[in-house]
């Protein structure tokens, strides 16, 4: 990529940016929707060499402190053959504000490979203008994002008793490339553009608005697909750009449930192997490798008792998280399972679009 490329895609990054604070500053809710510059990094960063190689990859987003989950994945991994490993990509902190979850949680975590995610960003600093640093879309309410705030100042309270831990959370990269087979896969927190960014979520992924700056991180990044969380609500889908197909899975969060009336959390597997019979929820193989979203059925019974002793009743998270964490939300299996998103098909309906909003 040349040099003039690589700086207006930097000049148009940092206008978006700029305009999404803007936008949240006139709306008096800067904190928790704003985007800080430096949470900001090109596609381009993805064309390098491998940071790791392995047979399989548990991609785990979004623990937020489940112990009973990371206890469980740690149990899931022990049983794959070959070379495997864990990539914990952010937000692996948020409920466990109690010291002895909050050193145990961060103690094995950091003893694989791991990233930042916006919670870890913020808690490894002393600056708390980005409040939880979540870059929360409108649709997003202000109760839910004050809320957030509350629980990021809780928990950043106890890691400033921890001060060696909070200083190695702030030395964690913001992003990976792993090397899978013949595939090379980016792994990120937010999306290829940002550590908050939301440009994978599902509602994002199947806007056919989308598709040129979908096609564009491909092309810069050069990765064959993506592996995704942040957004709390999981989605695999496949594109074909230059001939190639490509594919992003967001598995949602480890630590939650994430559909309906259910009580488990969300891993995403990336192997040369097929998953065991019966255990994945839903995937696709693309070039000789299994792309799968695994549940992690960690103790609920614990977990339940873990959350309602640090968040009870009336508490920030559990008025934002509490309905989730005890029966999931309302958010179906089908929405997250894997659908082709056509290249033309999104080409007609976005002329279509602007047919219809000229007459």
């Amino acid at each position: 990529m040349g040099d003039l490329n690589k700086q207006n895609a930097l000049r148009d990054m940092i206008i978006e940016c700029e305009r999404v604070t803007m936008d949240a500053v006139s709306t008096n809710s800067s904190s928790g929707r704003s985007c800080p510059l430096h949470y900001r990094y090109l596609p381009s960063v993805f064309a390098r060499e491998p940071d790791l190689h392995a047979d399989t990859i548990y991609v785990v987003g979004g623990l937020y402190g489940n112990q009973a989950a990371l206890d469980r994945v740690l149990e899931m991994l022990a049983t794959e053959s070959g070379h495997a490993a864990l990539v914990f990509n952010g937000d692996f902190n948020w409920f466990n504000i109690d010291a002895s979850s909050f050193a145990a949680i961060n103690t094995t975590v950091l003893s694989h490979y791991a990233l930042r995610g916006n919670v870890e960003t913020e808690l490894a600093s002393d600056d708390d203008s980005a409040g939880c640093g979540c870059a929360y879309p409108d649709s997003v309410s202000d109760i839910e994002v004050a809320r957030s705030n509350q629980i990021l100042q809780q928990l950043r309270r106890i890691s400033l008793t921890f001060p060696v831990l909070r200083a190695r959370l702030d030395q964690l990269p913001m992003h990976a490339v792993a090397h899978v087979g013949a595939a090379r896969i980016g792994i990120v927190h937010g999306d290829a553009e940002s550590l908050s960014g939301w440009q994978f979520d599902v509602d994002a992924l199947d806007e056919a608005n989308q598709h040129d700056r979908l096609e564009h991180f491909f092309s810069m990044a050069e990765v064959d697909g993506f592996a995704s969380s942040h957004t709390c609500a999981p989605a695999l889908r496949e594109f074909t750009f230059a001939n190639r197909n490509r594919w992003i899975i967001n598995n949602g969060a480890a630590g939650m449930p994430n559909f309906r009336d259910t009580q488990f959390g969300l891993l995403t597997r990336i192997s040369i192997r097929p998953a065991q019979t019966g255990s994945a929820l839903y995937g696709i193989k693309t070039k000789d490798v299994f792309v799968d979203a695994l549940p992690i059925n960690y103790s609920q019974t614990r977990w339940r008792d873990e959350f309602l002793a640090n968040w009870p009743t009336g508490s920030a998270a559990y008025e934002s998280y509490g309905k989730r964490i005890l029966s999931g939300p309302d958010f179906s299996m089908a929405q997250a399972k894997p659908r082709q998103i056509d290249n033309e098909i999104r080409r007609l309906s976005v002329a279509l679009r602007r047919t219809r909003s000229a007459t």
